[in-house]
């Protein structure tokens, strides 16, 4: 016959394991990764230093599981929006759309990346935050390449500092937004949408 208890305590150690992932990317995203202590998570997520080390061997693993299943998530997103076969202004539309739904799920785990993946991706350990960077350079260049080939966006249009606008006004948002507002990430991403795609489509 099972051991009911030894199946609870079983059971509720991955819950417990995401509660602490949960609570020291609050503290990172607050803090900073590098003036963030061991134990300053620990007092967070009410328990000792010690027993911390249970479920992570180290503050690096802890980012480190924070940003890849931040990421994994977005490309998860992202790869589906980029194979669907969209028109330019769709793919814009469908990626800015789905990267506010990320700001929604995971707004701490962004708001490191955004301070810290530079930095990090110095380490052997977190090399596939280049990786990331590159990919993500890829996708909205080509789309926004491709629009302006199509004519749906002006041929006038400077590529490279679109891409940087778009980039930095969309993410800037894990700054202010949180989860739970008067606005779903969907509202967001239309009205969003609205004001810089009217800048950039072709004029009839």
């Amino acid at each position: 016959m099972p051991n009911k208890k030894k199946t609870q305590v079983t059971a509720a150690a991955p819950l417990r394991r995401d509660e602490i992932l949960a609570t020291a990317a609050e503290v990172f995203a607050a803090q900073g990764y590098n003036a963030t202590t061991v134990r300053r998570i620990a007092d967070e997520a009410g328990m000792l230093a010690g027993s911390l080390y249970y479920h992570f061997d180290s503050k690096e693993s802890m980012v480190d599981e924070i940003l890849s299943a931040f990421l994994d998530e977005l490309w998860a997103g992202y790869d589906a929006v980029l194979a669907a076969g969209l028109g330019p202004r769709e793919t814009i539309e469908a990626l800015v759309t789905e990267s506010f739904r990320e700001i929604d799920r995971h707004r701490a785990a962004v708001a490191i990346y955004q301070k810290e993946a530079r930095h990090l991706a110095a380490q052997p350990r977190f090399h596939y935050l280049t990786e990331s960077q590159r990919k993500f350079e890829k996708a909205w260049l080509g789309t926004l390449e491709r629009g302006v080939a199509a004519q749906v966006f002006r041929a006038d249009l400077d590529i490279r500092l679109t891409y940087r606008f778009v980039r930095d006004t969309v993410w800037v948002a894990a700054s202010w937004y949180r989860p739970g507002g008067l606005h779903s990430p969907e509202e967001i991403a239309r009205q969003y949408l609205s004001m810089v795609l009217d800048g950039i489509a072709v004029r009839n």
